[in-house]
């Protein structure tokens, strides 16, 4: 249907439920004379019923949930209500003249007092039933879906992996080997082949350089040091315990230096025993 045809049909609507509220304003208004009613507002009263059933439904179309539900609550109730007073109007020839008396719309008293008694009630109701309406009308916020809640607000402190993008891949830190703690040839060569070779096949990445604070704070010593501390250490040893594994050990250094220092004892060893059996 295009835009001229809705605009046709909304025409032709408009056009019949005005009609239908002429028709049904005359019996209202003969109801609110009835039943005491001056004439300014028994031309008022029918827009209390008639008119309110108007706005709730209008209000139906914008509300949801409980609120929807109340809204056609009311819109039930004023429908039956304007029901019932026409269809009085139509049983009570009397209504249509100013010969009626006041209050009296049934020659039934129960049903007289019911009916004065919706008659009256409904202005009351109007007033508070539209006042809630109106508040629940302003008061609405239309839900929002998912996936325009989604992309309306972006979450900002999502990381990068969560949005999406391949996350860059961080070096490990890889701390700089002390000569110290370089392992023993020996040791080394009984390491299976098979561990070997995964070490070899294994590629290594590139690092950046070790902090300061992950560096060794153990001075570097010379050789003329590592040899004054090997003398002062094996000074009471033996000399079969002069070995390059002990001297290693005892001094926290590499094997090759252990080793210059062993056979730097033995020799000043084995030349005191020299001295010694000389003198």
């Amino acid at each position: 249907m295009n835009r001229t045809a809705k605009r046709a049909l909304v025409l032709a609507l408009v056009v019949v439920v005005g009609m239908a509220f002429r028709v049904s304003w005359n019996a209202l208004r003969d109801i609110a004379k009835a039943i005491g009613a001056d004439d300014a507002a028994a031309n008022l009263y029918p827009f209390v019923v008639d008119g309110l059933m108007a706005l709730t439904l209008v209000a139906t179309l914008v509300l949801t949930g409980d609120a929807r539900r109340f809204a056609l609550r009311v819109l039930a109730a004023y429908t039956l209500a304007s029901l019932v007073l026409n269809y009085v109007h139509g049983l009570v020839p009397a209504l249509h003249s100013e010969t009626v008396d006041w209050g009296r719309l049934a020659d039934w008293d129960p049903a007289n007092w019911a009916l004065v008694l919706l008659a009256t009630s409904l202005p009351v109701g109007s007033i508070y039933f539209g006042s809630d309406l109106v508040a629940e009308v302003l008061h609405h916020r239309p839900a929002i879906e998912p996936d325009k809640q989604e992309s309306i607000h972006t979450p900002a402190y999502r990381s990068t992996p969560e949005q999406g993008e391949p996350p860059a891949e961080q070096p490990e830190p890889q701390e700089e080997v002390d000569s110290s703690t370089v392992a023993p040839i020996e040791t080394i060569e009984a390491r299976p082949q098979l561990a070997v070779a995964a070490e070899v096949t294994r590629p290594r990445r590139a690092t950046g350089r070790v902090p300061a604070a992950a560096r060794s704070t153990r001075p570097t010593r010379t050789e003329v040091e590592l040899l004054a501390e090997a003398r002062s250490l094996t000074e009471s040893w033996p000399i079969e315990k002069l070995t390059g594994e002990g001297i290693r050990k005892a001094l926290r250094t590499s094997p090759a230096k252990a080793r210059i220092v062993r056979e730097t004892l033995k020799a000043e060893r084995e030349r005191d025993s020299a001295a010694a059996v000389a003198g």
